[in-house]
């Protein structure tokens, strides 16, 4: 089973309905207990930095995140979840989970696009994903297949931690983390096909890491 961490931040829904879709067993929830015996878990949101943290700090579920990365849980984070597993978010001034040394920052509306125009801030739409290296959620993704992009804000993780990057405006990091755990700028669950895969090969990591203990 995989727990979608619930912190009412706004996307744990669609991200179940995608899971439901793909026969994947998952529950919304912040019980410890729960997520203690899941497979992984899906670190989701949408909204803005500093009410995340908020809220993950007035329900000590920050602590909860950080125990299961040290446990070596199987880590999914997704937009705003993606966001904040960095150590600082210029959004709302806020201090996040340091799991990951980096921070988010605004995009900067005077960059420009290939037809020489500036980039219209929030980033919404459909872009691919360059791959720096190999990552098992990427598996049986074509190259060219896009994703459904939706931020103001971008992470900017040391280049260690850097897995793949978007161009919009410039290239930026899409995709950082290590193995097991990882985080995507982008929305897995409304991206059609390449999302669900994506969320399939999650699954799969996490049933093979499972597996191996």
């Amino acid at each position: 089973m995989l727990a979608i961490l619930d912190y009412k931040a706004g996307n744990q829904t669609s991200v179940k309905r995608a899971l439901d879709h793909l026969g994947i067993p998952n529950a919304i929830t912040n019980d410890p207990a729960v997520i203690g015996t899941a497979r992984g878990l899906i670190f989701p949101g949408v909204g803005a930095a500093g009410q995340a943290m908020g809220e993950l700090q007035a329900t000590g579920l920050d602590h909860l995140i950080r125990e299961m990365v040290q446990a070596d849980k199987p880590l999914l984070g997704i937009c705003v979840g993606c966001q904040i597993l960095l150590s600082y978010s210029q959004e709302n001034n806020t201090k996040a989970l340091d799991i990951i040394p980096g921070e988010c920052v605004l995009f900067n509306p005077a960059w420009t696009d290939e037809t020489g125009s500036s980039i219209r801030v929030p980033h919404m739409g459909w872009n691919r994903v360059h791959l720096h290296a190999p990552c098992p959620l990427f598996e049986g993704i074509a190259p060219e297949s896009e994703f459904y992009f939706v931020h103001s804000y971008y992470p900017d993780p040391k280049a260690e931690f850097v897995i793949g990057t978007t161009t919009y405006g410039q290239a930026f990091c899409s995709v950082h983390g290590a193995p097991g755990l990882w985080a995507v700028q982008f929305h897995p669950e409304k991206s059609g096909r390449p999302g669900l895969r994506l969320l399939k090969n999650f699954w799969e990591y996490c049933q093979e890491e499972r597996r191996a203990v």
